[in-house]
């Protein structure tokens, strides 16, 4: 990306974007000559479904990476022999609970969950243990976090010794625990079980500023999901997920774009609307685009390209998230720092 030094800084005319942004023009040799505006790390959506949506449809946008929170293992294998962007790290099957969700939905392809017996039942002292067995398996087919479902509201989770193996299985591998979290005590159960990250901002319950600070301190991500927890309504569930992240966002935690694409009906690329919900909970505009550009679960971000968001840039943050949601993918080498 390049590099931003006191001369290619935003005017004061603009929205302060802060360090990540640095002012471009675009080559004269390439399809828009000259054209100005800024250069942004490469954006990720930290929550998608490739079994739902095809990583061709999301080619030639503006993600450059995403994170696949849940797909039958077959699925995976395909999806990381394709090449170019958006880039992709994926969590292989949901693991839950004998009966617990997913399992009987009917978005749920075959082969997306996988139910793993409770550390009390599995019936033999000997190891690998049954959670360890289905982390290893999603490590063997390319996964690089493991996915956890703990939705108490449509049926069984783990138990708390189950869900401390997998937990300790995937960390052993180095592989980061997201946690579905939905329902009674199941923030709380994934977060007193040392869970990275929540793959949703919880919706179904209310988390308290103690418990809150608790995920801070543990350094847990949370991906935002905002929109579909009401899908523009004003929801109870929505009012819930926006309260609980602003109350996240401010006690320090870290927040993750992401949209479950494929669950309902939005834009194949970044959502304005997920964007104006960050807002909404508080994000200002620097806080925001580290919401949407880090690289995690990798460390670095995919390499050679960079977005590019066209002048004239956002004066204020009500006109961000429809600049953001326009911008594009570009060869790094193709922008000139002015």
């Amino acid at each position: 990306m390049p590099q931003l030094d006191d001369s290619s800084r935003l005017d004061s005319s603009r929205l302060d974007l802060g360090p990540l942004a640095a002012r471009v023009r675009r080559s004269l040799n390439g399809g828009h000559p000259g054209a100005t505006g800024v250069a942004l790390p490469p954006f990720v959506d930290h929550h998608v479904h490739l079994m739902l949506v095809s990583p061709d449809a999301l080619a030639g946008g503006n993600l450059a990476g995403v994170v696949d929170l849940g797909a039958p293992l077959d699925v995976v294998t395909a999806a990381r022999s394709r090449e170019g962007l958006p880039r992709a790290d994926f969590a292989g099957a949901f693991l839950t609970a004998p009966g617990g969700y997913p399992v009987g939905r009917a978005w749920a392809v075959e082969g997306c969950a996988r139910e793993v017996p409770t550390a009390a039942d599995d019936g033999r002292g000997a190891l690998p243990s049954p959670a360890e067995a289905a982390v290893a398996e999603q490590h063997a087919f390319g996964a690089s976090v493991i996915k956890v479902a703990l939705n108490a509201s449509a049926g069984p989770v783990f138990d708390t010794a189950t869900l401390d193996e997998i937990v300790a299985a995937a960390h052993e591998r180095r592989m980061p625990v997201v946690a579905h979290v939905e329902g009674d005590g199941t923030a709380r159960l994934a977060i007193e079980a040392g869970v990275d990250a929540l793959a949703h901002t919880p919706f179904t319950e209310h988390v308290d500023d103690e418990l809150v600070a608790q995920a801070v301190a543990l350094g847990q991500r949370w991906i935002s999901t905002l929109y579909v927890a009401g899908y523009g309504e004003r929801t109870p569930d929505a009012e819930r997920a926006v309260d609980n992240l602003r109350r996240f966002h401010a006690a320090g935690g870290r927040v993750l774009y992401g949209t479950d694409l494929g669950n309902g009906d939005q834009p194949l690329g970044v959502n304005p609307r997920e964007l104006d919900l960050l807002v909404e909970a508080g994000l200002a505009a620097p806080d925001v685009l580290d919401a949407l550009t880090d690289p995690w679960p990798r460390d670095e971000p995919a390499e050679g390209v960079v977005t590019f968001a066209a002048d004239p840039a956002p004066a204020t943050l009500d006109d961000l998230p429809a600049w953001l949601a326009a911008a594009v993918v570009v060869p790094a080498e193709e922008l000139e720092t002015l």
